[in-house]
């Protein structure tokens, strides 16, 4: 799926980009990135039903998605039907394409840093929703594997641990999951660069890498909360999918690199 192109999706102000999922974190963060564009919400637009009449543009920044991890597990196919269903919608547009999947197509049997080239063998039913919503998006198309996406909207990892922090002297987070915290913020303003690039599979994560129990110390420490974090197992936690225990992106071919995900946490803290 990929193949050198010199201007995909043409220059200037004049170009007409569309934002599905406009309503959700990355989709805020590309509406500041991209200010020129579109945003379309699902009350715009509900991904799992074919496009509005008239809808048209010269760029698709497809960023509606079914986020439950847990929830794919229970309704795979109404995960399937956004995941899937929706990037088959957008890209019967018939514009270039980019759409973001996600670390969760991998095993997490690695134990080193997954690159573009590395096979998928998803463990769950969100991963898999990705992995062929990966393959709906076409030829025509850039795809965007990110991880342990936040910012400061919609319900996130982030926002939650500010909120339990403010409530509790103590809270229990996972520590044998290691992955890249990344604020969107980075990754919308680095979907600029992507599009330099020929179509295809890109890895675009944080620099650096964290358990979730660290990135919740790092959480309270810089909001200032006194909050403990107490070191649990995936076992313990007892979430209904399965999760990579490793899954950290790194790319081979050239995508843009990410400030460290401490850096997008100061930057996303800014904002909350």
């Amino acid at each position: 799926m990929e193949h050198a192109i010199a201007d995909p999706v043409g220059a200037g102000p004049a170009r007409r980009t569309l934002i599905t999922g406009a309503g959700g974190q990355l989709g805020h963060a590309l509406l500041q990135s991209f200010p020129e564009a579109r945003g379309l919400t699902r009350a715009d637009w509900d991904v799992t039903h074919p496009a509005p009449a008239g809808l048209s543009g010269d760029l698709v920044l497809h960023a509606a998605a079914w986020t439950d991890v847990d929830g794919a597990e229970d309704d795979p196919q109404a995960a399937a039907a956004v995941n899937v269903g929706g990037v088959q919608h957008a890209a019967a547009l018939g514009a270039p394409l980019v759409v973001w999947s996600s670390d969760y197509v991998f095993d997490g049997r690695k134990g080193a840093p997954y690159l573009e080239s590395d096979p998928a063998s998803p463990l769950g039913a969100y991963g898999r929703t990705k992995l062929h919503g990966e393959a709906a998006a076409g030829e025509q198309a850039w795809v965007i594997r990110s991880s342990w996406l936040f910012g400061w909207t919609s319900k996130n990892f982030v926002r939650t641990m500010l909120r339990l922090g403010a409530e509790r002297d103590e809270v229990a987070v996972v520590d044998d999951q290691l992955g890249c915290p990344t604020y969107v913020g980075h990754l919308a303003e680095a979907t600029r660069a992507v599009l330099e690039l020929p179509y295809g599979v890109y890895h675009v994560a944080a620099a650096g890498d964290c358990t979730w129990a660290d990135f919740a110390e790092a959480i309270f420490e810089e909001a200032g909360l006194p909050t403990r974090v107490r070191r649990i197992t995936t076992a313990e936690f007892g979430a209904r999918a399965p999760r990579p225990a490793y899954s950290v992106l790194r790319s081979e071919k050239g995508a843009p690199e990410l400030p460290h995900w401490r850096e997008g946490l100061r930057a996303c803290l800014d904002l909350v």
